[in-house]
């Protein structure tokens, strides 16, 4: 019988984390950002969380365009913050990130099929919130190691479902930007995808 596939370490957070990344032109910054989280296990517990960048690449931009992490366990949130999304690729060393704006989350929905097109829904007060991914791909599953991973000091076995199309709508409004390719383990996928089953392992 084969021996079982192990990840020596710690493991971190384990849950999902379906992002949305979009730019204006292939070669041009990132001008809209949504990273969202539905944590099952972590040391703060479980929950919700969505980083939401309007302005990238403002610290303090107005009120319309603000920069939001939106979260239902405040300690969890912080520490995907710090621990996490501040060292993923299109956030790293974003100014706005220094800035965020904390809102209570009031409902997390989500809906549709992730074989063809998927929503999460969510609201926090006056804030309507809709990210949308379409034109799925295949899912395929892998394993990066520490040294390929975001944070340089984790494994992460995950499931992603590639996508064609993904938006991110606020109170009605659509941000700017279209996702852009990517290659994510010898597959061709966009910088929006679905990823569930993702669990952050430390060595």
């Amino acid at each position: 019988m084969p021996e079982p596939t192990t990840f020596p370490g710690t493991v971190e957070w384990s849950g999902e984390n379906p992002g949305i990344s979009l730019k204006e032109s292939p070669d041009g910054p990132f001008v809209s950002l949504a990273s969202f989280f539905r944590v099952v296990l972590s040391p703060h517990g479980r929950g919700h969380a969505l980083v939401l960048m309007q302005s990238p690449q403002e610290a303090r931009p107005p009120a319309e365009r603000a920069n939001y992490l939106l979260h239902d366990n405040e300690a969890l949130a912080r520490y995907l913050v710090s621990d996490f999304v501040s060292n993923f690729g299109s956030y790293k060393g974003l100014p706005g990130l220094a800035g965020l704006t904390h809102r209570k989350l009031d409902s997390v929905v989500a809906s549709g099929d992730p074989g063809s097109a998927y929503k999460e829904t969510l609201k926090a007060g006056d804030l309507d919130v809709e990210l949308a991914w379409s034109g799925l791909g295949k899912a395929f599953c892998f394993a990066l190691p520490p040294d390929k991973s975001a944070t340089g000091r984790h494994w992460m076995p995950s499931l992603f479902v590639g996508c064609s199309e993904a938006s991110i709508t606020v109170n009605g409004r659509k941000l700017p930007g279209k996702p852009v390719p990517r290659q994510v383990a010898g597959q061709t996928i966009t910088t929006a995808m679905l990823a569930f089953s993702e669990t952050w392992i430390k060595v």
